[in-house]
């Protein structure tokens, strides 16, 4: 067992991950269509997003949840976070969503927040697959 002073952040900042994923997810699935015709995307390419990210905000607030927090869990939290910040780059630079400045916006916005939590949880990780943090 690994004991460290920055359990508590570690824990906050995976809290609130999971309660942002919950949050955009419930949005994006619930006003697929709305925003869609708002910021020119497929309704059906965000209501799969917000469904996405409601199982991921589940996963995240389970882990953060757990007496000790397993490391492989923010591992893979922390990789889940940079591969949606990069998809979320990439997809528009490609070309494969074009939405318009609004959207392009949301879209870039999120992926701040997204790289400024798992930078976060990055920090707060003790970087070992087999330790784990007691609150």
């Amino acid at each position: 067992m690994f004991h460290d002073n920055t359990t508590p952040q570690l824990r906050a900042t995976l809290a609130l991950d999971g309660m942002a994923c919950l949050a955009m997810g419930a949005g994006l699935a619930g006003l697929s269509g709305f925003l869609g015709s708002q910021i020119d995307l497929p309704p059906t390419f965000l209501r799969v997003a917000g469904l996405l990210l409601l199982l991921i905000g589940a996963f995240i607030l389970a882990v953060a949840s757990r007496r000790k927090i397993p490391g492989w869990g923010v591992t893979l939290i922390v990789a889940g976070n940079a591969s949606w910040v990069l998809a979320s780059v990439v997809l528009p630079l490609v070309g494969l969503i074009e939405p318009n400045v609004l959207g392009l916006c949301l879209v870039i916005g999120q992926a701040v927040a997204v790289a400024v939590l798992a930078g976060l949880e990055q920090v707060y990780h003790p970087h070992g697959h087999d330790r784990t943090l007691q609150a």
